[in-house]
């Protein structure tokens, strides 16, 4: 969904009072005709989170019959991207052929490097009835020797995602390593995606082997240190340790994070860490020559 919006705005952002807390990045919120995106990063003050660039949350969405989502194909070069469905489901196609429905509790990882097109629509069967969609659409940056692999696509359904359940909490580690869970996702770099659901008076520390981290409420009512943490807004943390979450009501969060990557040039949908990338991409998608 990286093309519904333009890259301009920026999100409110307040450095907080507590120390292990960096930044609380309020979203930029786009109404697009009858559903909203929110984008957290990229920001002017936090530009990435580890090797994460780019976050956007969409929905939840309810869709008359008839109507959805339709992100025509675009480009993309220097990164991975993630889309993950709470709920819905999209359908994604690529100029490597891959034809993949997205759906809840799956990951979609597409890497682009040298570069890819992509498209993701609504699929006709569910575009004929009612329905929801609620999506987190995530970009991770390729380390700088890897801008230029070769594009990929790999799909990893909810049964090959690890999952701790008790009756408190759900930990589910989509990407990357922690809380004794390790995810079959292929990555290029540390990259830690997490999310988790808990019951109201529960409590959970943050993994602290992780460079940077950040934390998106999706709903509920979360504190970290005597702090409220507001829902749709995305709390950097610094690397202090035992940094404790509490749920004063259920709550669902992601976990973000891992190691930086350094400075990105992003146009559009395009991301390098170097600007000569970016505009040999741009001549070859407007004149007709990108894969």
């Amino acid at each position: 969904m990286s093309d519904l919006l333009d890259h301009s705005g920026d999100c409110a952002c307040t450095k907080a009072p507590r120390s292990s807390i960096r930044y609380i990045l309020q979203p930029v919120e786009k109404d697009l005709g009858g559903f909203s995106v929110r984008r957290l990063l990229p920001h002017t003050d936090v530009r990435a989170v580890g090797p994460f660039v780019f976050f956007d949350h969409l929905g939840p969405a309810w869709f008359e019959p008839g109507k959805g989502i339709d992100v025509r194909p675009h480009p993309h070069i220097g990164l991975a991207t993630i889309t993950y469905l709470f709920e819905g489901e999209i359908l994604h196609r690529d100029s490597l052929g891959s034809v993949q429905p997205i759906r809840p509790k799956a990951i979609n990882w597409m890497t682009a490097g040298r570069g890819i097109a992509h498209s993701e629509r609504t699929p006709p069967e569910v575009r004929s009835a009612g329905h929801t969609l609620h999506a987190l659409q995530l970009w991770v940056a390729l380390p700088a020797k890897d801008e230029e692999t070769d594009p990929a696509f790999f799909h990893y359904e909810e049964a090959e995602l690890p999952e701790s359940v008790d009756a408190q909490r759900t930990v589910r580690v989509m990407v990357g390593e922690a809380f004794g869970l390790t995810s079959p996702v292929r990555t290029w770099s540390p990259t830690l995606y997490v999310e988790i659901n808990l019951k109201a008076g529960t409590s959970i520390n943050l993994p602290e082997n992780v460079e940077e981290k950040a934390v998106y409420l999706v709903s509920g009512v979360l504190q970290s240190g005597g702090t409220a943490l507001p829902q749709h807004a995305m709390v950097i943390f610094d690397s202090s340790p035992g940094i404790e979450l509490v749920a004063k009501e259920d709550s669902r969060l992601v976990i973000i994070g891992g190691a930086p990557l350094g400075k990105r040039t992003t146009w559009w949908n395009l991301v390098s860490s170097r600007k000569e990338l970016i505009e040999q991409a741009k001549r070859d998608w407007q004149e007709g020559a990108f894969p």
